[in-house]
This record gives structure tokens, C-alpha cells and sequence, in this order.
């Protein structure tokens, strides 16, 4: 749930990496794949009794061995432009935040299929807030995601589309939060990748913090539960995001975006090999025509150069 830059050169890795082109692929399916997964330890901690917003504060206190000194060596660049980091900061820890307590609550495959919706929020908030011109392919992309929307979130007793439950709102708010985090990247195009990644852990903590305190979440699990999280942030967050950062700095933004998709896969794989959970005909259909503007948009980066 990080953002991307699309070449070796404006990021400054050494051309050693081309030699090991296969690395970036790898990093970004090990990425999707956990990302695809990490609601089971979610679920089996909040089993142990940890509600959603203190794992949250846990996991990403574990982050925090290396946000510290990326953040100590960096502080300049947030020096420059401190709102911006901040708004961009809030808007990455919404995302990982809603993201997390829907998937505790829904449907893990609905839950990930409204958030792709995230590249049609991002191309409406570029027209409204940046002026941004639609060629004919993007209306059309942008047409096939919203058909799927309306397909997905269509409500029977409403007769019109609708979220269904509380874990909708948070899926579909968390990739609204993502697009709204997209566009302030492209505002801090200056700042380095690793800045910016330890900036939104930073955010994600400082909301989960917040959000605790102003829901009264009391914490009353074993020290095996409170440690469990911790390490869950500390190994698998830390290395799953860069493992994104390493990949997504390697690689074209096209090429990214679409093995990045691969988490919603792995998601609806171990949603029905673990749990009893089922998908309606409609769910897929829609997400399927998500899942396919999710696709166009990347492959589309090729003629745009645009960042998703």
C-alpha cells in the first residue's frame, strides 16, 4: 500500500541491479503475495483478543526500527515541504488503517476489489483538483470501472449502488485515501522513496494513536499477542513495503501496477482455502471489470507517463 517511481536513473540505484533484472519481479510477487495474506495474522490477533486499531499501533511500532533512522538522516527534505508531508502522512495511515479493519470485518476478496478501485479515484481527483485532460481510452478505462462499481456495490433494497456494511465503507474509503496519497506524491516528487515510505508508517501510527484514544480501545491480551503483532510489523510490514520500493524503483510503472494486482489473486485463493466465505456472481463479475481498468490504466502508463 506504497507508492512508485519509474526509473533507475531519477532514483539513483546503481545500474548493478540490471544484472539482476529478475530481482524487482521477484520482490514485487514476494510484496503482493503478503500483501494478499496479511489478513490471516490479522484475523488469528484479533482472535487473541487485539482489536483492529491497536494492531494497527503495534505492527507499525515495529516499522519504527527503520523509519527512526531513515527519518533521522532525511528530516531536510520533510524540512522543505512539512504540510504536504503531514497531509500525505494522514492520508497513508488512513489507508493502511481502513484497509486493515476492513479485512477483519468483510469480505477479504470484496474488500480488496473495492479498494483497486483506487485508480478511478485517483483519475477524478487529477480532473476536479489538477485540471487533468481524459483522452478517449482514459474515459473509456474510467467508464469500465465504474460499470463495475455500480455492479459490485449495487444494493436490492435500495435499487441504486450502495456500500453495503461498515467494511465497505473502509475499502472504499482506504483506496480513495490511497489516490488522495498518490497525488501528494507527485507534489513531493523531490523527496526520496524511502522518506516517503517511512513517513506514511509514521502517519499510520500517529492516526492509530489518535483513533484509540478517541474510541476508548482498551488493550487486555497476553504479552505472546502484543509481541506477535510487533514482529508481524517489524519483519513482514517492513520487508513487504520494501520489497515494493525495491521492485517499483527497478521496474516501469506499468509493469509494477500489474504484478501488483497479483495480490488480489492470492487474496481470493487463501479467502476460500481459509475461510467460508463466499463471492456472489455479481461480486465477480464487477470485479472483474475492476480488475480489468486496473489493468488498462497500468498498461496505459506506457502512453501517459503517468503515475499511478
Amino acid at each position: 500500500m506504497n507508492n512508485k517511481n519509474d526509473s533507475i536513473s531519477q532514483t539513483g540505484f546503481s545500474s548493478k541491479s540490471n544484472r539482476h533484472s529478475m530481482l524487482p519481479v521477484v520482490g514485487l510477487l514476494f510484496a503482493s503475495t503478503m500483501w494478499g495474506l496479511i489478513w490471516y495474522p490479522l484475523r488469528l490477533l484479533e482472535d487473541g483478543g487485539l482489536h483492529g486499531l491497536w494492531a494497527s499501533a503495534l505492527m507499525y511500532c515495529g516499522t519504527l526500527i527503520v523509519a527512526v533512522p531513515v527519518l533521522f538522516k532525511g528530516w531536510r527534505e520533510w524540512k522543505q515541504h512539512p504540510y504536504l508531508f503531514f497531509f500525505m502522512a494522514i492520508a497513508t495511515g488512513w489507508t493502511n488503517i481502513a484497509f486493515i479493519l476492513a479485512v477483519l470485518d468483510g469480505n477479504v476478496v470484496r474488500v480488496l476489489l473495492l479498494f483497486y478501485l483506487s485508480p478511478l479515484w485517483a483519475t477524478l481527483l487529477g480532473v476536479f483538483f489538477l485540471g487533468e485532460q481524459l483522452s478517449r481510452r482514459a474515459l473509456g478505462i474510467l467508464g469500465i470501472a465504474m460499470i463495475g462499481a455500480v455492479i459490485m456495490l449495487w444494493h436490492e433494497s435500495f435499487g441504486f449502488p450502495a456500500p453495503k456494511d461498515t467494511a465497505d465503507w473502509l475499502a472504499l474509503s482506504a483506496g480513495v485515501a490511497f489516490a488522495i496519497t498518490n497525488v501528494l506524491i507527485h507534489k513531493l516528487n523531490h523527496a526520496s522513496i524511502m522518506v516517503k515510505t517511512a513517513t506514511g508508517w509514521l502517519g499510520v501510527l500517529f492516526l492509530a494513536f489518535i483513533l484509540i484514544l478517541v474510541t476508548d480501545q482498551e488493550i487486555a491480551v497476553s504479552t505472546e499477542v502484543i509481541a506477535g503483532a510487533w514482529l508481524l510489523g517489524a519483519i513482514a510490514m517492513t520487508l513487504m513495503n520494501i520489497a515494493v520500493v525495491y521492485g517499483v524503483t527497478n521496474m516501469p510503472v506499468y509493469r509494477s501496477a500489474i504484478i501488483l494486482l497479483f495480490e488480489i489473486v492470492v487474496g481470493a485463493v487463501s479467502s476460500i482455502l481459509l475461510t467460508n466465505e463466499i463471492i456472489e456472481l455479481r461480486e465477480w463479475i464487477g470485479g472483474g471489470l475492476v480488475i480489468l481498468a486496473a489493468y488498462l490504466t497500468a498498461t496505459s502508463q506506457v502512453e501517459d507517463g503517468a503515475i499511478l
